[in-house]
Parts: structure tokens; C-alpha cells; sequence
């Protein structure tokens, strides 16, 4: 959801004490379902389901206030079979109802002592994007423009800094909530899933949205039937009690009836903030007329809102939903405090292999005790090819029982300098750690020659065979290796003969000493090499700047008789 995000009173309430009435008359007939016996609790362990950590499933990103019309979709007791046609708020659209109930079918096989309703999804996409901004999507379910949140940049919302490299959200700089179910990119990193079989997580996508927020609200061990196990899911993915009265009168509302629209025609609510979408004007009047244009036509409907008016005045309800949420002030032992480094090494490589060291850090809690189950963000940030596994610039782990985690394998690639990568965990209040690396450049770590020929010459002649070399670091031809070729005395106390074989410069004099450079895959040939009128046997000595040696056997002697 976009900027500009106020209180919004529903539709047909003119005025906040109706409001307020409206939630008591839902939470009065909030009574949970009755509890099951967790026959499926071994289902539940297999399935690794773990809980959340700290962060919530939006960042707490800014939520659509409205509330439900007072007139409900049925009568109390009739059935809650999906009628044909129904209020407008009731309506929801094709693709996006499809989505909520083929989640609550897929939780049902792999996690059934959770008990997901598709209805609790349905109240929390109608207060996270009204229903993907009234079912705007394409044929396989993705928002025909993304959905944004905010930027959270702590400026009236929290301060969570970019942890996917803008790759879901668009923004390099912080994080915003993302898709239809509005997850923030570290909380996808962790709970996205494939919800309709494309081979891709996609938080746009409804199916894949709708499935991993059922995912995350059956965490841990959760029974949704009950009801305080039902509230702790939707306040882990908001932490905020107005979300969970707002979420949970829409519940309440679905719960008593709906029904399928087309896609598109959904109503958005009161305020669409919706980027780059337009609002559908006609569809929310006609969600406010019917309370009042009804009446006089269809005296049988309104005839429950006149029993139902004296409740409301009992303004003490609400205060009744706040025994069943956690406490204000969360546990410290559970709570991310800060992030330290766990004994990083330096991070140095060499073009083109594995860095030695990973990045190592530890979370630890608001006492200071490491805390296990954080999820840490590192990323490679600057210019640089330099990659984790897999060709990744990002990746999310979960700390273990002693609070560590460790970074996956950085490879060097080609280009050489300096860069850093970062590990950032907590969402609320994040905290970030940076550790410098940087890639050298390869360095020749031997230089031969290119084949094996003797090289003879007879007095006063050239040689016929040139010299050949290539200079190699762990077998890896190393191009612009500087190399000086040097005709030399000894080979134990060498010093530049002046005598014996040559070379000649540009101007054709003798010379015994050349500054060289290999090209491409560290090849290079030797210019040709001359003798002077003294037999006897030479050496040429060929050096690099990194210490590598080669020593070459050179023979001036008369041709056989």
C-alpha cells in the first residue's frame, strides 16, 4: 500500500461511536470455535514448521482501517454456503477467492492440526491491499501493477533498511512491503512459496501470497480454531491490536457469507491508496446505500438492524478483546537486541577463486544471551562480480541455538578492488554489521617454455629457433606479466655476460638484457637471439615480477665436420 495511509472509518458509519458499535456487535459474536484435539501434531513437526522471530510478516507497514458494513451477508443461523449474490463488501474477487481456499486446501494435507480458514487470508487481503486492490490481476493470479507499501525509512514508520537489493521492492535503499499480502522482503526470503506451481516465488502473485501467509500464520504450533492461537498468528503478522479487531471483525463478517465477483470489480476501500490504480467510485456507494436505501423496499432485511442497534450500547465490549492478545511488552529473552561479528578473518581473494573466509555473525537478545532462530541478511554490496553461491548477491539464513550464522562461500570473479558485504538482522529496530573485502589480481606462479626444442647456433649466426613462454598462476595463463630475459654468467650468482648470445634493439646493437610483457593466456615469443664468435655453452635467464624463474640452455658451437 502506498503513502498517505490515515485512519479510515468503514463505509455507512457516520460516525466514530457507530463504528466503535459495530466492533463491539462483532466481537460479542466473536466466540471462538471449539478446540480439536491436536490429533495431528506429529503432522505438524514433520511439516518443520517453526515459529516467526521478531520481525512481523509486513514490518508493521501501514494497513486499510475499514470496517464492515453493519448489515452482515445472511441472517444468524442460515448457512454460510457461498451465495450466488450478496453485498458488494461481501463480494470477492474470482482469482483472489480461488487463492485463499486452494491455501486453506494445500495447509490442510501438509500442516492439518493448524485448521487455516481461507476466511482469516480473506480478512487479512482485504485489510492489507482490499482484496488485491479489488482483483486486478492477469490470468495466473500476479497484480497487474505491483503493490508497495511505504518506504520504511523510521519517517513515521519503522526503520527497516534494504535487505533484497531492491529485487522485490523496487527500492535499494529501504524495504517496503511488497504484493497483496504486503510481506516485507526478509519475511518472504524466509516463508515464500510456490502457490501455483510456476517454479517461481513471486509476492505479487496471489496463489504464492496467499500460501505463504498461510504458511506463516500456522507457524510454530499453532491451532487456529482456538482463538488465542488465532490472535497470536494475526498479531505476528502486525503487531498492532486495532489490526487484530479490524482483521477479526472482517473474519467474523466472511464467516457469515460471501461471494465470487470477476476479477477487477471488487470494491477498494473508502481511501484507495493503491499506486497507479484507479478507484472504483461506483462500486463503494453502492456499498453505503443499502443500510439506508433498503429500508423502505425490502422491509424483511431491515429488520434485524433495529434489533441489532440497542448492543451497541454497550460500550464496555471492546475492552473485552485485550485479555486474549500477548502482553505490550514483549519477552527480552525472545527479543533481537544486537548483532555482533563471530571471528569474520579477513576477506581477501584472488580473481576468479573462493574467498578462505566467510562472514561469521552472532545475534544475541535484549540481555545480551545469544538468540537462536533470527533471520541474518547479507548481501555483496559495491562494484564488484564477486558472488555467493549460486551467482547470489543476496542471502537470508536463521541463526542456530548458539546464536551464529554463517555466510555461504564468496567466489572472486574478474574484476579486482575493493567492495563490502554486510549481514543485517531485526526489523523494527535493525541492526547492520560491514566487513571490507577486496579481490587481487592474479600473479604468475611459474613460467616455461612453450615446447622443448635444444637451441644451438653455430658462430657468428642466429639461432633458427625462437623462444617460446607462457607464465601460468595454478595453471591459469596470466596475461600482462612483466618478464626480463637476460643473458647471464652463472646461474648460481647471476650478472648480465658480455659475451655470447644477444639480442639486438630497435637501432640493431647487441643487448643481453630485455624488459618484456606476455599477452593474452600469458603467451609470449622472444625476439630473435644472435651469437657472437665464441663457442661455449650460455644461459638465459627469464624472470617475472613475482619471483617465478626460468632458465634456458643456449649452445654456440661450429657445425660438425
Amino acid at each position: 500500500m502506498a503513502a498517505q495511509f490515515g485512519r479510515r472509518l468503514r463505509r455507512g458509519a457516520t460516525t466514530t461511536a457507530v463504528a466503535a458499535a459495530a466492533v463491539a456487535a462483532l466481537s460479542a459474536s466473536q466466540a471462538p470455535a471449539a478446540p480439536h484435539p491436536d490429533s495431528a501434531s506429529d503432522d505438524r513437526t514433520a511439516a518443520g514448521a517453526t515459529e516467526p522471530g521478531d520481525s512481523a510478516a509486513t514490518g508493521n507497514s501501514p494497513y486499510y482501517t475499514d470496517l464492515p458494513p453493519l448489515d452482515t451477508p445472511n441472517k444468524p443461523g442460515t448457512s454460510v454456503n457461498l451465495p450466488v449474490t450478496g453485498s458488494a463488501e461481501a463480494g470477492i474477487p474470482a482469482s483472489v477467492l480461488a487463492a485463499y481456499k486452494k491455501a486453506e486446501q494445500g495447509l490442510a494435507s501438509t500442516d492439518a492440526a493448524c485448521r487455516l480458514p481461507w476466511q482469516l487470508l480473506a480478512a487479512i487481503g482485504k485489510v492489507e491491499s482490499g482484496q488485491a486492490r479489488g482483483g486486478k490481476v492477469d490470468a495466473n493470479g500476479t497484480t497487474l501493477s505491483p503493490i508497495l507499501g511505504p518506504a520504511l525509512n523510521g519517517q513515521g514508520f519503522a526503520l527497516i533498511k534494504d535487505t533484497d537489493g531492491g529485487a522485490y521492492d523496487g527500492d535499494a535503499t529501504h524495504d517496503r512491503a511488497v504484493g497483496p499480502m504486503q510481506f516485507i522482503p526478509s519475511t518472504w526470503a524466509t516463508w515464500g512459496t510456490d502457490g501455483n506451481g510456476d517454479g517461481r516465488k513471486d509476492p505479487n502473485n496471489i496463489y504464492d501470497a496467499a500460501l505463504s501467509a498461510g504458511r506463516y500464520l500456522c507457524a510454530g504450533t499453532r491451532d487456529l480454531s482456538l482463538a488465542t492461537d488465532l490472535d497470536k498468528a494475526v498479531l505476528s503478522y502486525n503487531h498492532s491490536t486495532e489490526y487484530l479487531r479490524t482483521v477479526r471483525s472482517w473474519f467474523e463478517y466472511y464467516k457469515r457469507g460471501t461471494h465470487e465477483v470477476p476479477d477487477g470489480t471488487g470494491v477498494l476501500p473508502a481511501t484507495d491508496t493503491g499506486s497507479g490504480t484507479s478507484s472504483s467510485p461506483s462500486p463503494s456507494p453502492s456499498a453505503t446505500t443499502p443500510p439506508a436505501t433498503t429500508s423502505p423496499s425490502t422491509p424483511p432485511a431491515t429488520t434485524p438492524p433495529p434489533a441489532t442497534t440497542p448492543p451497541p450500547t454497550e460500550p464496555t465490549k471492546p475492552p473485552t478483546t485485550p485479555p486474549t492478545t500477548p502482553p505490550a511488552t514483549p519477552d527480552p529473552a525472545e527479543t533481537f537486541g544486537s548483532l555482533e561479528n563471530a571471528g569474520t578473518g579477513t576477506l581477501t581473494a584472488t580473481a576468479g577463486e573462493a574467498f578462505t573466509e566467510r562472514v561469521k555473525v552472532r545475534a544475541k537478545n535484549e540481555l545480551g544471551a545469544p538468540l537462536g532462530k533470527t533471520s541474518v541478511t547479507f548481501a555483496v554490496v559495491g562494484s564488484t562480480d564477486t558472488r555467493f553461491a549460486g551467482g547470489k548477491t543476496t542471502v537470508t539464513l536463521t541463526t542456530g541455538a548458539d546464536g551464529t550464522v554463517t555466510a555461504p562461500v564468496l567466489t572472486a570473479g574478474e574484476k579486482t578492488g575493493a567492495f563490502k558485504v554486510t549481514a543485517v538482522a531485526g526489523t523494527t529496530e535493525p541492526r547492520a554489521l560491514s566487513f571490507a573485502a577486496s579481490v587481487t589480481a592474479r600473479v604468475a606462479d611459474t613460467v616455461a617454455r612453450t615446447d622443448d626444442k635444444a637451441l644451438t647456433a653455430a658462430p657468428g649466426t642466429e639461432f633458427a629457433d625462437r623462444v617460446g613462454i607462457r607464465t601460468t598462476y595454478k595453471g591459469t595463463g596470466v596475461a600482462d606479466t612483466a618478464v626480463t630475459a637476460t643473458m647471464i654468467t652463472d646461474a648460481e650468482t647471476p650478472a648480465e655476460n658480455d659475451k655470447g648470445p644477444y639480442f639486438k634493439d630497435e637501432d640493431g646493437k647487441p643487448v643481453r638484457t630485455l624488459d618484456l610483457t606476455t599477452g593474452a593466456d600469458g603467451l609470449l615469443e622472444l625476439p630473435k637471439i644472435y651469437a657472437d664468435d665464441t663457442a661455449g655453452t650460455y644461459t638465459l635467464r627469464i624472470t617475472t615480477a613475482s619471483g617465478a624463474t626460468l632458465t634456458v640452455e643456449l649452445k654456440v658451437e661450429a657445425p660438425a665436420a
